[in-house]
């Protein structure tokens, strides 16, 4: 036992090092292999190429938002604009910027690792406490952090994402960042990560209800009616029960909403929107300032101006939509977004976690300009409920959906695009197959857990019936 315990990390650095190499591999090659020109890669907010010429116009003494190129961060322009314009002789060109998404897959894998480990050990203490667990030999726990990692290492939609020269590794890593500094209690770094996802790509702003959950109770349990059961089992048991027996009662209920960790994490979440505004104002003071940030960044995506081909089905539709119903679906569709924060957030509280999953699932399939590294950011945190999803339904139909999308979505654009045998409809359709397949998997998911809950009620309701029998 011991020594399969030593292989398993060995096993994780070898499996996390050759990917590594593969990405370096791939970026080696000329043109990136042409990823870089994918509509399912790179969009409007997260192409190399567009923030290359947002670069070039600034260094023109002219608006990195002149014409309608770029719409991303100004912070990210004065990061990655002048890794753009260094050339190494022999190399590729932006290989600077491959290494730096290169670099940001390894923190982001290694972050995934470090939140899995969290929730592997929080559902180990749980699953004792509520006595589904007497010892480590009773039932496996798979390394959830380990798979997670490793899932977002050798996903096909992270390594076209990072060789495909899409800023999407950067936007992640912010992600993952905000949900380990809320996993590990660290109130700044979660506030820091909240703030730079939300600028980076506006979504992200919904991950604020997991996190606040997250600091006031806690990580990812089961019901708080389960540990009440068990305590009163406990406490029915003996009536001349001992004071460690009573402690030990005691700690199966959850802790108070803590309401200075919230109040904490909104000082940091106002202090660094603050000073990243700073940041964006003295980068923009000659070219309009926050206000044309804002008209260009923010409502680049609210407004769906660019109705270039993507994954998702939004350029379609308002492309075909009368002008004088624009605005009107334009409310519904974004909307749509804030109607399931509160459902979901009352249902699965317990869970904030998990919420955070579905929260960017849901913004991958309902965004304006989505990607594969939106899939790849969902995919992999889905990963670190392996224990509890395991009894998933339609898993392999969902991975054989997936497969064929990728696989049918740059044949349908070749058809369309360069054959010129097919047309919009072919490629749309194919959006339409990815849409459904992403509402499947999230439905399938949420019932997993849910279901989870139920048979672990179901259990400790049996647990309980027998312990009162033997007694």
């Amino acid at each position: 036992m011991a020594e399969e315990q030593k292989t398993k990390p060995c096993r994780f650095w070898i499996w996390a090092l050759t990917s590594v190499f593969f990405r370096l591999i791939l970026i080696s090659f000329k043109g990136n292999l042409n990823l870089s020109s994918r509509p399912e890669v790179s969009t409007p907010l997260t192409s190399i190429r567009r923030l290359a010429e947002g670069y070039w116009l600034k260094q023109a003494s002219m608006s990195p938002y002149a014409g309608s190129m770029y719409h991303g961060s100004p912070l990210l322009l004065s990061v990655l604009g002048p890794l753009t314009v260094q050339r190494i002789k022999g190399q590729p060109s932006h290989l600077l910027c491959s290494l730096v998404f290169v670099i940001a897959d390894i923190l982001s894998a290694m972050l995934l690792r470090g939140i899995g480990q969290k929730l592997q050990m929080a559902y180990g203490l749980n699953a004792r406490l509520l006595g589904f667990l007497k010892s480590s030999r009773d039932k496996v726990i798979l390394p959830c952090g380990d798979i997670a990692a490793l899932v977002y290492l050798w996903n096909p939609f992270t390594i076209v994402s990072c060789v495909g020269l899409s800023t999407s590794p950067i936007e992640n890593l912010a992600v993952i960042l905000a949900l380990y500094g809320a996993v590990t209690r660290r109130v700044p770094l979660a506030a820091f990560g909240l703030v730079m996802a939300t600028h980076l790509s506006l979504y992200p702003a919904t991950l604020a209800i997991p996190i606040i959950i997250l600091l006031g109770y806690g990580l990812d349990a089961p019901p708080i009616k389960l540990f009440l059961q068990t305590r009163s089992v406990e406490n029915e048991k003996s009536s001349t029960s001992t004071v460690s027996k009573q402690a030990k009662s005691k700690q199966t209920t959850r802790l108070p909403f803590l309401w200075k960790t919230v109040v904490h994490f909104l000082f940091w979440v106002l202090l660094w929107s603050l000073y990243v505004l700073v940041l964006c104002a003295l980068s923009l003071n000659k070219y309009g300032g926050l206000e044309e940030m804002f008209k260009r960044t923010y409502g680049f995506i609210l407004s769906i101006e660019d109705l270039s081909p993507n994954i998702g089905v939004f350029w379609y539709f308002f492309a075909e939509v009368f002008d004088f119903f624009r605005n009107f679906f334009l409310i519904v569709f974004h909307v749509n977004i804030l109607f399931m924060l509160l459902p979901l957030a009352i249902r699965l509280k317990h869970r904030p976690c998990f919420l955070a999953f579905i929260y960017l699932a849901i913004s991958s399939i309902l965004k304006s300009y989505p990607s594969v590294g939106d899939s790849a950011l969902y995919l992999s945190l889905w990963a670190l409920f392996v224990n509890e999803l395991v009894d998933m339904k339609f898993s392999f139909f969902l991975f054989c959906g997936y497969l064929g999308i990728s696989l049918l979505s740059p044949v349908m654009h070749n058809l369309w695009i360069w054959r010129g045998t097919g047309n919009a409809n072919f490629y749309f359709g194919n959006a339409i197959g990815y849409a459904c397949f992403q509402i499947v998997f999230v439905v399938e998911s949420v019932s997993a857990m849910l279901n989870h809950d139920r048979a672990l009620k179901r259990s400790n309701s049996n647990h309980g019936k027998s312990q009162e029998l033997s007694h």
